[in-house]
């Protein structure tokens, strides 16, 4: 089933998450393949969250740069708001330190140049991202970064020049902003650069405990050692990134100016004088109730839904369709998708079976199920959901993602039993 949204043709579901879901589109006038991030207005007005939402917006338009994800425009209907987004193909940059343990120190500089870049600029506009981490920064199929999710950012209110808002992902988060105290946004946020690259060069976190005290002890104190392969250019920064006291932290125009840094240092500005129109934003929240385009569906086959040629390439990067059909690889923890020959019905009819017969909540609808359950180790739940797409009539792929619960839990349990599921399936 094909849905229409104004000028854009609306595909297959490519992220979902606990109030918005994401799709795949192409703009029909120019080809573009852009990423639709799908709100319901009651979902907003429910949860009172038509400020947050309208802010990080705002924030995506006025920080334009080549290493942040482009925000196009903002649409309605008479019941969703429609975020037309950049699509971005390479991923997560979580999922490269997932699937390949720690990179090279010449490969992780250059990604940590690209975020200092990003972040510089966010900065230069008054914008504090304040949840900087992997799972935020995405690559494209040049394997450069590009910052997103601006849902935490903040923008200073006149005349307030310290942040009071506790917000982030604990192991990332600078000791000033766990201590509830008025803090600098852009200290917290080079803090949070430093533990980024310090996940890219060694694989794992500086601070990761299961207790929260202890956790916020080590952070407090900074508490952490690097590993024996860390160049010692690249643990002096770090160690002046990562100091718990955020008058004497190194500031962002002294790591650019660090030696280990500059190397191979080839900087990435935002086009100079570019203009930003906000007429959309307020048009969508100024009257939520009453700004809207037409959506409508093109047919009512409740069959699976068919790819295209140009999605079936968004699926692998380098526009190289081989490693979505080669049966040696590792679709689920590496795809996190994988084809089978079974008709769709009896497909979806296995994975429900299979993932009941593990105890695993299940829920399906137009051929997407949903799988519910708890960690290995108690520590959390999660859910995984399962969509079932028609490439050509003999042939499906059911693609895997992650809907909820922690990113890490997800590779280390959810997956496991994902590929339990994919085995039963074949």
């Amino acid at each position: 089933m094909k849905r229409k949204l104004g000028k854009y043709e609306l595909g297959r579901t490519i992220g979902e998450g606990t109030f918005a879901k994401v799709k795949f589109a192409q703009n029909t006038q120019t080809g573009e393949n852009v990423a639709v991030k799908i709100l319901a207005k009651s979902t907003i007005l429910k949860h009172r969250m038509v400020e947050q939402i309208k802010r990080e917006i705002s924030i995506m338009k006025i920080v334009r740069h080549p290493c942040i994800v482009r925000l196009h425009e903002v649409l309605a209907s008479q019941t969703k708001i429609y975020i037309i987004q950049e699509f971005v193909t390479g991923g997560e940059l979580f999922d490269k330190i997932v699937h390949q343990g720690r990179i090279s120190e010449d490969e992780a500089r250059r990604y940590f140049q690209q975020l200092i870049d990003a972040v510089a600029h966010c900065h230069s506009k008054g914008v504090y991202h304040r949840d900087l981490k992997p799972e935020n920064l995405l690559l494209d199929c040049q394997g450069n970064l590009k910052v997103s999710d601006f849902g935490l950012s903040a923008l200073p209110q006149q005349g307030v020049e310290l942040l009071h808002t506790t917000c982030g992902t604990p192991n990332y988060v600078a000791p000033e902003v766990l201590s509830n105290r008025g803090y600098d946004g852009a200290a917290a946020d080079v803090w949070s650069c430093g533990v980024v690259l310090y996940v890219l060069m060694a694989g794992y976190l500086p601070f990761d405990e299961a207790d929260l005290h202890t956790l916020y002890t080590k952070i407090n104190a900074a508490e952490f050692s690097c590993p024996f392969w860390f160049s010692p250019g690249a643990t002096s920064l770090i160690r002046k990134i990562i100091d718990p006291n955020p008058r004497t932290r190194i500031k962002i125009e002294g790591i650019r100016r660090d030696p280990w840094f500059r190397k191979n240092y080839m900087p990435v500005r935002a086009k100079a004088d570019e203009v930003v129109n906000l007429d959309d934003v307020r048009a969508v929240f100024d009257d939520i109730e009453d700004a809207f385009v037409s959506e409508k569906s093109e047919n009512s086959d409740s069959g699976p839904f068919v790819m295209n040629a140009f999605e079936m390439i968004t699926l692998s990067q380098g526009l190289n369709l081989s490693a979505l059909f080669d049966r040696r690889q590792d679709y689920v923890k590496r795809q996190t998708r994988f084809v089978s020959r079974q008709p769709a019905k009896v497909i979806i009819a296995t994975i429900e079976a299979a993932a009941e017969s593990l105890g695993l909540k299940v829920h399906t609808r137009n051929y997407k199920t949903r799988i519910e359950g708890v960690t290995a180790n108690k520590a959390g739940q999660f859910a995984v959901v399962m969509e079932v797409f028609q490439v050509v009539p003999s042939l499906f792929m059911v693609d895997v993602r992650k809907a909820a619960g922690d990113t890490l839990e997800y590779h280390k349990d959810g997956m496991s039993k994902a590929a339990l599921l994919r085995t039963m399936t074949r």
